[in-house]
């Protein structure tokens, strides 16, 4: 038995139904209801020593930003506030609106950035929630849900370039 006729005879057993395409001469028009202005936010699954894992199973190796339903690559460097400048945090400059809330994990642990870091995203109007990875993950996803204007930042637990 070939696996086409294979096939055709499990989905007949299966007792698979189809309906008929209706013909019209006016166009169809679906309304999504459960649409709104802002893009369905991008979930993180689990944090691990391969990377951030997002809800569809993509693995991010290196750091990453998600901001308006959106995943960015981030290149930063791979030791922490070893060579940062304010240049690394220039795509909230970019962007319009502006999220209310950054939420930056740090790795493995919270590590607190230099105070001119965090005086520059104050002057851009944002608030810098900082912690680990693990939990900004957790937070990132509890704020997207509830429709907040929240981006994060996130360091993965192993650092790692993006390669160009």
């Amino acid at each position: 038995m070939s696996a086409f006729t294979h096939l055709r005879h499990s989905l007949l057993r299966r007792g698979l139904h189809t309906t008929p395409i209706r013909k019209t001469d006016r166009p169809t028009v679906f309304t999504n209801m459960l649409a709104g202005d802002v893009p369905p936010p991008v979930q993180v699954s689990s944090i691990t020593s391969a990377g951030i894992q997002l809800a569809d199973g993509l693995i991010l190796p290196s750091a990453c930003i998600f901001l308006d339903g959106k995943v960015f690559l981030w290149d930063v460097p791979t030791r922490l506030w070893d060579g940062w400048t304010r240049e690394h945090w220039n795509v909230f400059e970019l962007v319009v609106p502006k999220p209310e809330i950054l939420v930056f994990g740090t790795g493995r642990r919270m590590e607190l950035p230099p105070s001119s870091m965090r005086s520059y995203l104050k002057e851009m109007g944002i608030q810098l929630d900082i912690m680990d990875t693990r939990n900004a993950c957790s937070t990132y996803n509890l704020l997207a849900e509830e429709g907040r204007r929240v981006a994060a930042a996130l360091l993965p637990y192993t650092p790692r370039p993006w390669r160009s």
